[in-house]
């Protein structure tokens, strides 16, 4: 299969449009990942537009070089080759019944931000001027996590008493705060700037080293205990449509912000 990658922003959205009505075809949760990040680079492009990023050149080169590591990884995935290993572990529970909407966009935000964001910020950037991005990377994970804030509403709004009972136990909070977006950003910017710094021919072996780690976590989304598990299979049972539906509904989220209970 040809790993296809992209020049441009609007090149990124229309390879991000293919993905997505694979998915639908196929009938894979990778789409429900994929529609968020679309929704997020369709932000990121009228940002830049509206001059919302301090350097939007800068910008563009970011979100392409960005998006391109996570199309390498899914070709990679669909030609059978290997891919990073937290993309791959994330594809492979793609295929799985079990894990809820929520559960698919944590491990897509956690391999992409946690490891690609980091990457792709040290790549457009030098030791010299890398803090110059930070501001800008901060607006790229503002943005991502607003989109993501609103799917979780949806979940607390569709099964407030669960919410009650895991909040009652801690482990809704823990559940949460271990994956927040805030946590994610902080620690991908420390690993971009620990990367930048890193000798090119030392760069793989810190992106394994790195990868390895990012795996971990994607592994606790996956399997978060016993407790939030059993609850987490109860709302799946309970989802309303084929995957193909719940990435139409997840567009119309995102795009309209309308009543998420056909979603979660």
């Amino acid at each position: 299969m040809n790993i296809k990658q992209a020049a441009t922003i609007d090149e990124v959205i229309l390879l991000l449009d293919e993905i997505i009505e694979t998915s639908k075809l196929e009938q894979s949760a990778i789409g429900l990942f994929t529609m968020l990040y679309r929704e997020v680079t369709v932000k990121i492009k009228e940002g830049i537009q509206n001059g919302a990023f301090q350097d939007g050149e800068r910008m563009e080169r970011l979100d392409v070089v960005f998006a391109n590591r996570y199309l390498k990884a899914y070709y990679q995935y669909k030609a059978k080759e290997k891919a990073s290993e937290c993309w791959e572990f994330s594809f492979q529970q793609a295929e799985s019944f079990w894990p809820i909407v929520l559960q698919h966009l944590l491990l897509g935000i956690n391999a992409h931000v946690n490891l690609d964001l980091g990457i792709a910020s040290a790549e457009v950037s030098t030791v010299e001027n890398i803090q110059d991005l930070e501001s800008d990377f901060n607006q790229i994970n503002i943005i991502l996590s607003n989109l993501v804030e609103h799917v979780e509403k949806c979940l607390i709004k569709i099964w407030p008493t669960l919410t009650i009972i895991l909040k009652l136990t801690g482990k809704i909070d823990n559940f949460f705060i271990d994956f927040s977006m805030k946590t994610a950003r902080d620690g991908a910017w420390k690993f971009a700037n620990e990367f930048v710094s890193t000798p090119e021919n030392q760069r793989d072996a810190c992106t394994q080293v790195r990868d390895k780690r990012i795996t971990e976590i994607a592994r606790l989304v996956s399997n978060p205990g016993y407790f939030v598990s059993a609850v987490f299979k109860f709302i799946r049972l309970f989802e309303r449509g084929d995957v193909a539906q719940k990435i139409i509904d997840l567009k119309i989220i995102e795009e309209k912000k309308v009543d998420c209970a056909v979603i979660v």
